[in-house]
């Protein structure tokens, strides 16, 4: 055993630099080891450590080890420490008030070393005392405390936030007996989601957004997924063609909105959605719709369901083939739309197949049927015809009349006044100007949506004024007067409804004699009175203002096949 010396080039790869204090270089792989001065006074240095040495079995020099492992402490007050692969010992140090010039350079010259990522560090105080068999062995406590500390800190929780739970450790959304109000396109907006709270639906969920534009960012896509606070039960609905798409926006919408389920649509009958491979496309491609729904539905928590239509093209119905894979692929819910891609909004919808599918279904899969629920009657009679349907999604009967939510909670027909219905409208603008500001764009985007709306709401004929109640949803109504003039205003696209309202603007005799041209001039004429309706609630409408309804599936039979 030797003693160490000043300027002595260690065995096991440490440089003593002067007699003051020292600077040691760990020459180990994966080892960084930083001794900073520490200035004593003559009278109080220790006995120099007697180093041990050894042999390597690489034929290597000798090394200087330490028979407890701890460390040494060299006659400069110098801390070297024996450190394992990968770990990074620090040794701390007190400088006197009289530190020498040559000193305060060698001590600016000195940086710490970057810690490596998979180190435990160990940050060692050893006060140097007379006796350096004491020294040694408190330094040995208080590294072995240090490190069992810095141990339990990097130890991972029990519950690892980063484990994705298994479908059947998911949380699932109980839709039995609810009412649904379907995602709508345009119509759906944040503020008739309001209404229809208002008037008793139970489940809500916001309109369809495209995959491609959420992860392009674009705001307004973005904005279809806000949700009121009245909306308890909310869901956002996505559509998109590929799984890898689908999945990342299933991931960006549970990170960043507060949503209660996703629903994937595979059955937007739209051609601009269809000729990307989207929607009602998928319906042709069933391993495509495996992997989107297996996709999104292992990326989140968020229960994911789908929408379906009953198949692409007409006579060749699928979805009861495809029934007790959902489940399987990670789906917690279906909802089955009684029409196929073909039909698009034309003829009824069948809800004998819906019926089967639902009996076809397995026990963790909920099925909901889609299509026509016009009344109670409609409600209670599905749900007494199939048990195993958990509920109804309610469309265009809601957009046509709304309070069909109370009607159903209460099983009645509610014959709603003309003024009854003007106070639900006067709640839908009151929410609009809330929802996209009461500036002038704020009003003139209310009286757009309230328009499309409109669009719809005047296919609704008074319980009233009927001779079969109740009113069925693909009824083309005759022409007639309502109860009263607002009541008139509000209603379809009947003769007597414009005629009553133009007969200062053209002369009666135009419309006997020029009735194909009067048939085309239906809906420019129910725009008028529509834009009539706005102003009384918005005021006038700007110079040179103009509306079309966007969809084609508020007329009855309009829509064009395949």
């Amino acid at each position: 055993m030797d003693n160490v010396k000043d300027g002595q080039i260690l065995a096991n790869g440490c440089v003593d630099v002067d007699g003051n204090g020292c600077r040691n270089v760990a020459l180990e792989a994966n080892n960084e080891v930083e001794c900073s001065p520490k200035v004593l006074e003559e009278e109080d240095k220790p006995d120099e450590v007697q180093l041990e040495k050894g042999k390597d079995m690489g034929n290597e020099k000798d090394d200087q080890i330490v028979a407890n492992g701890a460390g040494i402490v060299d006659g400069n007050g110098c801390c070297n420490l024996a450190s394992e692969a990968k770990n990074e010992v620090e040794c701390s140090y007190e400088a006197l008030e009289d530190l020498k010039p040559d000193e305060e350079s060698v001590a600016d010259e000195l940086r710490p070393l970057k810690r490596a990522k998979s180190s435990v560090s160990d940050v060692c105080s050893v006060e140097v005392d007379s006796d350096p068999s004491v020294h040694i062995k408190d330094e040995d406590k208080s590294c072995v405390q240090n490190e069992q500390t810095t141990v339990t800190e990097h130890t991972l929780p029990d519950t690892d936030k980063s484990l994705k739970l298994h479908l059947c450790e998911k949380k699932l959304i109980d839709f039995r007996d609810k009412l649904y109000l379907a995602p709508l396109t345009t119509v759906g907006n944040l503020p008739f989601r309001r209404v229809c709270k208002v008037l008793g639906a139970d489940v809500t969920c916001g309109e369809m957004a495209m995959c491609t534009n959420l992860l392009q960012g674009q705001a307004s896509e973005w904005a279809l997924l806000r949700r009121h606070s009245s909306e308890d039960l909310f869901g956002v609905q996505i559509c998109g063609a590929y799984p890898d798409t689908v999945a990342r926006t299933v991931e960006l919408i549970e990170k960043h909105c507060t949503v209660d389920f996703v629903d994937i649509n595979m059955g937007c009958p739209i051609d601009i959605v269809v000729n990307k491979g989207a929607g009602s496309a998928l319906l042709t491609k069933p391993m495509r719709m495996k992997s989107v729904i297996e996709a999104s539905s292992r990326a989140v928590d968020t229960p994911v369901t789908i929408k379906v239509r009953t198949g692409y093209f007409e006579g060749k119905n699928r979805i009861d083939s495809l029934i007790e894979d959902f489940g399987n692929w990670g789906a917690t819910a279906v909802t089955i739309h009684g029409r196929t891609r073909q039909q698009r909004y034309s003829k009824l919808a069948d809800w004998e197949y819906i019926y089967t599918c639902a009996r076809a279904a397995p026990h963790n899969l909920q099925v909901l049927g889609n299509g026509d629920v016009f009344s109670y009657l409609d409600w209670s009679n599905h749900k007494s015809n199939c048990p195993e349907l958990s509920s109804c999604m309610i469309g265009r009967g809601a957009l046509i009349k709304p309070w069909i939510f109370t009607e159903i909670k209460e099983k009645r027909h509610w014959d709603i006044s003309s003024g009854e219905r003007l106070e639900i409208l006067k709640d839908y603008v009151r929410f609009g100007l809330e929802h996209w500001g009461s500036d002038t764009r704020g009003v003139e985007t209310t009286r757009h949506f309230l328009l499309e709306w409109l669009s719809y709401t005047c296919r609704y004929i008074p319980v009233g004024l009927l001779d079969v109640i109740p009113q069925r949803i693909n009824w083309r109504p005759p022409s007639y007067f309502g109860r009263d003039d607002l009541e008139t205003l509000m209603a379809s696209d009947s003769a007597a409804d414009w005629v009553h309202y133009l007969s200062s603007l053209v002369k009666p005799t135009f419309f006997v004699r020029h009735s194909v041209y009067l048939l085309t001039m239906t809906q420019s004429i129910l725009f008028l009175l529509q834009i009539r309706i706005s102003e009384m609630l918005l005021g006038k409408v700007p110079a040179g203002f103009t509306f079309s309804p966007k969809h084609k599936s508020n007329a009855y039979d309009r829509a064009e096949n395949g």
